[in-house]
């Protein structure tokens, strides 16, 4: 008996590239992923028929990170403590898997503002207008994010400005040597 797809799984693609995006963490990704369904399963009765659930579902996944990331901003004020950040591993020596973690890296280094942006629009497709919805920002402020974004994207691949900690493959650093 064919089952009938469920267009909330049919989102999870999505939801997981957004919430990378947003976290920059795999592991609290998932952890997002795995909230974000679990809250629209909790509230399903919420969505209006013929509502746009990928809208609904990335409007509840923005919240859980916006939360969460409230309450570690307030922890780290209680305990006046840094968390150090491990630099992760990189598997693959060949320039290829160098170069696109060097730019995974910078796109993970743009602000928090910036990186949403451009995760919305070029990762996701959204069009302006629904990211800037989503943001809760005004289009204008939208497209100029995802414009500087663009443009601290095309400067680090212009050798400009280097990836944090990481050299350009080819030996080359952001003096040009």
């Amino acid at each position: 008996m064919p089952t009938e797809p469920d267009p909330i799984l049919d989102q999870l693609p999505a939801l997981r590239r957004y919430a990378l995006a947003l976290s920059r963490n795999d592991a609290e990704a998932d952890d997002l992923v795995q909230e974000t369904l679990l809250r629209g399963h909790e509230n399903r009765r919420g969505i209006r028929m013929g509502g746009n659930i990928r809208a609904w579902l990335f409007t509840i996944l923005r919240n859980i990170f916006l939360d969460r990331l409230r309450s570690r901003r307030a922890e780290r004020r209680r305990h006046d403590t840094l968390a150090a950040i491990a630099p992760q591993a990189m598997d693959a020596p060949q320039d290829a898997a160098m170069r696109l973690a060097q730019l995974r890296g910078a796109f993970m280094d743009l602000p928090d503002d910036q990186r949403e942006a451009l995760s919305l629009v070029a990762i996701e497709g959204m069009t302006y207008a629904e990211a800037a919805e989503l943001a809760g920002v005004p289009l204008g402020t939208l497209m100029s994010r995802v414009g500087r974004a663009r443009a601290q994207l095309r400067a680090f691949e212009e050798g400009k400005t280097p990836a944090r900690g990481l050299k350009l493959v080819g030996g080359r650093d952001a003096a040009g040597k």
